[in-house]
């Protein structure tokens, strides 16, 4: 019973991290259309969640002595440097593929990161790919599919392709390597540490688009601080969540970000919910309900010991 309740709890944590990842976007176009330029408003983004996420993070280490004892993640470059710049390539790279494909085309190519998070855990041997995760992975890409839409029709552009691909296979990378990597330290440390990496970057994005000093409206401060909180709450839940389940689960898991995304669309924007989202999102709480039941080969083993 602890095992299975630490289970949904860490699956909590997921669908927490894949709502308000799936928030940010609404919010970015919002402040982009307000006249902010996108590097300015990504920079508020990060440098909000890394002073959040770094004041409950020196919190934790005064209340905590165990916490105080291990090392600062973010002195780690690996964990600083190259984990906030695997989250700035995937800003950088899907919003890029926007300029010569649609938003759904590059949503679904996005989405497709749980089947190369799934294939590189498998020959790395991080971990054992089951049939349950196999038919959940299915389950979740033909949900993804139904709701995003499927690439068809008019010729896609290569360019385009590569670039959503390119930051799918990113995000794959990062994450069962983040898996191995905070092994020892806290999820909170660690979402510091990537939070404060994340800003680097974009801030030598920004100087190098030439709106480093750029002097936003308030309604975009307002905004950019939101989406920062948001960041942050999203950061600390998935590698929250990473820590319990693996990369497997949690890539596939957080296919529940579209079916987050049209449901805000639904209650803010009185977007209709189609058939297709129906559909798609029925495919993914399913997969995430698969996800939790035990292997029937090892509740066997365990009854005969």
């Amino acid at each position: 019973m602890p095992a299975a309740s630490g289970a949904w709890r860490s699956t909590l944590w997921i669908v927490l991290s894949a709502c308000c990842f799936g928030s940010v976007p609404p919010l970015t176009v919002l402040a982009t259309n307000d006249g902010a330029s996108l590097p300015s408003v990504q920079l508020w983004r990060y440098a909000t969640s890394a002073l959040l996420l770094g004041l409950l993070a020196a919190r934790a280490r005064q209340r905590d002595p165990a916490v105080r004892a291990t090392s600062a993640p973010w002195r780690r470059p690996d964990i600083t440097l190259l984990g906030g710049g695997a989250q700035f390539l995937v800003a950088a790279l899907s919003l890029s593929a926007l300029r010569w494909l649609p938003a759904a085309t590059v949503g679904f190519l996005f989405y497709t990161y749980p089947a190369w998070v799934t294939l590189l855990s498998a020959v790395r041997g991080i971990e054992v790919v089951s049939r349950t995760r196999v038919l959940a992975l299915v389950l979740a890409l033909a949900g993804v599919a139904g709701m995003v839409g499927t690439p068809g029709g008019a010729p896609l552009a290569p360019i385009g392709i590569a670039l959503a691909l390119a930051a799918a296979l990113v995000y794959a990378v990062y994450i069962p390597t983040m898996s191995v990597r905070q092994r020892g330290l806290t999820p909170l440390g660690v979402a510091h540490a990537v939070a404060m990496g994340g800003t680097l970057w974009f801030v030598a994005w920004s100087a190098v688009s030439g709106v480093l000093f750029e002097a936003p409206s308030a309604r975009v401060v307002v905004l950019g601080v939101s989406m920062g909180v948001l960041t942050a709450l999203a950061f600390l839940g998935f590698l929250t969540g990473l820590a319990g389940l693996g990369p497997v689960r949690s890539a596939i898991m957080s296919t529940i970000e579209p079916v987050w995304t049209a449901l805000l669309g639904l209650v803010l924007l009185a977007q209709p919910l189609g058939i297709g989202t129906i559909i798609g999102g029925s495919g993914i709480l399913a997969a995430v309900i698969l996800l939790q039941r035990k292997p029937r080969a090892a509740s066997t083993r365990a009854a005969s010991t």
